[in-house]
């Protein structure tokens, strides 16, 4: 549940500031940065191809199980006919003699269907569990980029809200040092006071506007990024909500993050290649078979022709690798390791995760108590202020105390807009960290 702190603060932060643009502003809420991120986010659209090139790839796997059909045809023209050698003996020589002949004629063409099934292949079978793993692989960087994507543009609309909000103590404060100033020159005018007095108040103010310009400066900076990241143009006029409430501690549930998901499948991918390379000392079985025509030509007078001859066939393959120098036994040995390196790298994954768990949770405790005494700390200041100022008026106070109550107040508020921001940035991180920032958030 959400809950305010001190709504006499966030009255002040409340307070609309003015940003020079030109052009009326647009104001978006973090949730609307977030839903137009997922859309025009570059990276999150690159990641997203990933995921579709990968589901080809296992569409084309599962390809390599249909049967393929072929078309091969040829033409040969032999300008020397090849030769064979014929015994002797066949014509009624002697044994063991032989004389060389041409055969054949010199136009050969051929024409062929050819068919070919896999009954079983133990690759095309590994190959295929290989990439469902490597489609899911993709799925988990595209949830682990959007993670970060969101992450990004989270911080970057707090941290321009905190701007904002500075913004507005900025002014706040460049109002109560004119009303110092005013009153100063009054009392100068009069002799109660000294005309130094007056320079260190102008002084004073002088800095504070020029503070003002550079944090103006500061939030569009950090606004071009936020555009940046959400995909919209840089001339488009958009502001963030100026007000912000912090969220009560939360318990988030710990669940399996997206880091130990992906070292997971990448273990669950090193374990499928190990098997692959040791199933490729298995025999393949396939059937094939072929037909078609084959024709015989001869161009030479008197006797010209061009003759066609069907020709089918079917069989079936069996094919077993016996000895191919070590190669695969290395291959087998290479993706051991790398699936002891994978092992390792998941458990390594799931400690680091629980480690900065624990210590995200600690880190938001503190600053969630950090916050509250901030807040106490700008309610104080301002009323030591308002005083000091009354009592001033009334010449019962220093110049020298004025400078200072109003340098603690602004330090308070500067101490305070740092502590929300810390308090914001550690809840979305616990968040992240617990498994509980998901893309369809």
């Amino acid at each position: 549940m959400l809950v305010s702190i001190h709504k006499h603060i966030f009255m002040t932060l409340l307070f609309l500031v003015f940003i020079p643009t030109g052009e009326a502003q647009e104001i978006w809420t973090l949730e609307q940065c977030i839903d137009t991120a997922k859309v025009n986010n570059k990276r999150l659209n690159m990641s997203e191809r990933d995921i579709e090139i990968a589901s080809e790839r296992h569409a084309a796997s599962r390809a390599q199980l249909i049967p393929k059909i072929m078309v091969d045809a040829d033409y040969k023209y032999f300008t020397d006919l090849p030769y064979q050698l014929m015994p002797l003996s066949v014509f009624g020589g002697p044994d063991g003699q032989f004389k060389e002949t041409q055969f054949g004629v010199p136009h050969n063409i051929s024409a062929n269907l050819q068919l070919s099934i896999p009954l079983y292949n133990p690759q095309i079978y590994g190959g295929i569990e290989a990439a469902e793993q490597g489609v899911k692989l993709r799925e988990l960087m595209y949830q682990k980029t959007g993670e970060q994507v969101f992450f990004e543009v989270s911080n970057l609309y707090y941290n321009a809200q905190i701007i904002t909000n500075n913004l507005a103590f900025l002014d706040s404060n460049i109002v109560n040092t004119e009303r110092i100033l005013q009153n100063t020159m009054a009392l100068a005018e009069q002799m109660l006071a000294k005309q130094s007095d007056v320079s260190k108040i102008q002084l004073k103010l002088d800095q504070l506007n020029n503070q003002r310009n550079q944090t103006v400066s500061q939030y569009k900076q950090v606004m071009n990024a936020l555009k940046f990241m959400i995909g919209i143009d840089f001339d488009r006029a958009i502001q963030v909500e100026s007000s912000f409430q912090l969220k009560s501690l939360q318990e988030y549930e710990e669940k399996t993050t997206l880091d130990t998901q992906i070292a997971q499948t990448k273990l669950s991918l090193a374990t499928t290649e190990l098997k692959i390379a040791k199933r490729s000392r298995l025999p393949s079985l396939s059937l094939f078979g072929s037909y078609g025509t084959t024709g015989f030509g001869y161009d030479q007078e008197p006797n010209r022709f061009l003759n066609f001859y069907p020709i089918g066939f079917g069989g079936i393959r069996l094919t077993y690798p016996l000895f191919n120098g070590t190669i695969t036994q290395r291959e087998i040995n290479q993706k051991s390791i790398a699936e002891k390196n994978a092992k390792t790298q998941a458990k390594f994954a799931q400690d680091e995760s629980k480690l900065s768990f624990l210590n995200a949770r600690l880190k938001l405790n503190a600053a969630y108590a950090n916050t509250i005494q901030s807040a106490k700390q700008v309610d104080f200041a301002k009323e030591i202020f308002q005083q000091t100022f009354n009592e001033y008026k009334q010449e019962t106070a220093s110049f020298t105390e004025l400078l200072m109550s109003d340098s603690e107040l602004q330090q308070a508020q500067i101490e305070y807009l740092n502590a929300v921001i810390e308090c914001l940035k550690a809840d979305l991180s616990l968040k992240k960290l617990s498994g509980n920032f998901e893309l369809n958030n």
